[in-house]
């Protein structure tokens, strides 16, 4: 399904503060969507989130809650992507990485934009990081838009 950014699509988020975080892996596609999420969130007015790069998918979790823990955030979106091999490690990985974010999320009540693509070989990270709707930036800076705007209307109001 394409996703098509009419003008004013996105709910204004002025002050929200959002982290971005990114496996090392795949820099090269993964810095492409990492910096669309950066230019919708701040055509939404949204302060220019933080980027912390780390070693891999698997310590997005454990990353995410210790940014939760040392301060306030409307949202944290991570993006990684993990190669499907011969072995099983590929089916372990993306499952422990799901499992982490969702018990941090629920635990911290802050959301969590998961954008760590099981991938089976590289043509399906580069259609997902060029420069149109299926970037999937654009995915995770609407979902965090969205959220951030629901929360502020329906929870904190």
């Amino acid at each position: 399904m394409q996703v098509e950014l009419a003008p004013n699509a996105m709910p204004k988020i002025p002050g929200a503060k959002v982290a971005i975080l990114q496996a090392r892996w795949y820099r090269e596609h993964i810095d492409k969507m990492v910096q669309k999420t950066i230019e919708l969130l701040m055509a939404a007015d949204c302060p220019k989130p933080e980027v912390h790069i780390l070693p891999g998918s698997l310590e997005l979790p454990l990353a995410a809650q210790a940014l939760m823990r040392k301060e306030k955030y409307d949202a944290i979106i991570c993006f990684g992507a993990i190669m499907q091999g011969e072995t099983k490690h590929f089916d372990m990985i993306m499952n422990m990485c799901a499992d982490g974010f969702n018990k941090v999320m629920l635990e911290e009540g802050v959301p969590i934009i998961m954008e760590v693509l099981p991938i089976t070989d590289m043509k399906q990270l580069e259609a997902r990081s060029q420069d149109n709707a299926f970037n999937k930036g654009v995915e995770a800076a609407m979902a965090a838009a969205e959220l951030i705007d629901w929360r502020r209307r329906n929870i904190e109001a």
